[in-house]
């Protein structure tokens, strides 16, 4: 690995760096930013993106020698925590970063299929629309990934999963959970349940049958929870193309609760639904 040394904050070899702070300037360019020490690990060594340059202090390129080394053609920045800090416009208080580059979009349809075929423990794919902020979207696909979910798809307007925060939130889970824009929406999940899935919208209103109760009732059936805006929830349209509706029973003085929570809670239920089918079991030992 090619160690250059950086003492300019305005050096050119940071180009790239530079839109840290700009969601938008890494998306033009085709790239992405990793942030912290095991995203840019899970990065290097557990991901399907490639790595442009990595951006470290001494401290990390101490951390990350293991996965660093091997990569014998990979530009590795070495910099100062101050030097990376004025670049950055703020502090980073991890001291690594990393530029991965973005693979071709994959149609949405190719991931259901796959899907398919997959023993995944839950059987489901997550879809979210118009969750704008990038941390819950990096909380869903944290929860993905800790239930087996096969992938996320997003409608086109969600927040970007390779968003630097996204990333971070996800602990890296947006790196390695397959995902895709499902588009045209809604209209995607009308197609979803062509291919044998149950849509099932997460919704707070009273008269939606509990969780527990559509859950036992799609049993063995693939599975898609459609999960929606932080504050309006589900349009009438992905309302409209759902099969099913399920909430989660909470107290009344709560209205609703967080996108992340109710992914992690879904899930759950279908994993352990799935753990007590024995034809998960005979897969669960393969």
């Amino acid at each position: 690995m090619p160690i250059i040394r950086i003492d300019d904050a305005g050096d050119e070899c940071l180009a790239d760096y530079r839109g840290v702070s700009d969601p938008d300037l890494a998306l033009r360019s085709g790239l992405f930013i990793a942030e912290g020490r095991l995203v840019v690990r899970r990065l290097l060594a557990e991901s399907r993106f490639a790595t442009r340059s990595v951006l470290v202090t001494e401290p990390s390129l101490a951390a990350l020698a293991d996965v660093l080394e091997p990569r014998s053609a990979l530009p590795v920045f070495l910099a100062s925590q101050a030097v990376m800090n004025e670049m950055a416009g703020f502090d980073i208080h991890r001291g690594c970063l990393a530029i991965g580059e973005r693979a071709m979009p994959t149609r949405w349809q190719e991931l259901a299929a796959i899907t398919h075929h997959k023993s995944h423990i839950t059987n489901v794919v997550m879809c979210l629309e118009r969750v704008a902020n990038a941390d819950n979207v990096g909380g869903v696909f944290r929860c993905a990934a800790a239930f087996g979910a096969g992938a996320v798809l997003l409608d086109p307007v969600s927040t970007d999963p390779l968003y630097r925060k996204a990333i971070r939130t996800s602990m890296g889970a947006a790196l390695q959970v397959p995902f895709a824009r499902a588009e045209p929406w809604p209209e995607a999940l009308r197609e979803l349940r062509g291919l044998g899935f149950a849509a099932i919208a997460m919704t707070p209103a009273p008269a939606a049958p509990s969780l527990r109760e559509v859950v036992a009732a799609v049993a063995g059936r693939r599975v898609a929870i459609v999960l929606g805006h932080e504050g309006d929830g589900l349009t009438a349209g992905a309302l409209a193309a759902c099969e099913l509706q399920a909430r989660i029973p909470i107290e009344g003085d709560v209205d609703s609760l967080n996108v992340a929570a109710t992914a992690a809670i879904a899930l759950y239920e279908f994993a352990g639904s799935a753990a007590r089918n024995p034809a998960y079991e005979s897969r669960s030992r393969t």
